[in-house]
């Protein structure tokens, strides 16, 4: 085999390897997208979810707040 032969080789094999590289970086950057799009719509829904919360319970605070004091009326059984 001629050296140039063993260089053409060397070359497609390298180019090979290359285009293999990028065939892999081009899926892990879908990948990463993909993965960083569900954080952000996770991290939405948490966010909605908290404020839900801290509403409810600003709701059950004034619920709790406005109940009547204890009456001295007689239970229906009586």
């Amino acid at each position: 085999m001629s050296e140039v032969d063993r260089l053409s080789d060397r070359i497609d094999s390298l180019n090979d390897r290359i285009d293999s590289l990028e065939m892999r970086l081009t899926y892990q950057d879908v990948t990463i997208e993909t993965l960083n799009q569900t954080v952000t719509t996770q991290w939405t829904e948490i966010d909605r979810l908290t404020r839900k919360v801290a509403e409810l319970k600003e709701r059950l605070q004034e619920a709790e707040n406005n109940l009547p004091g204890p009456t001295n009326e007689r239970p229906p059984h009586y």
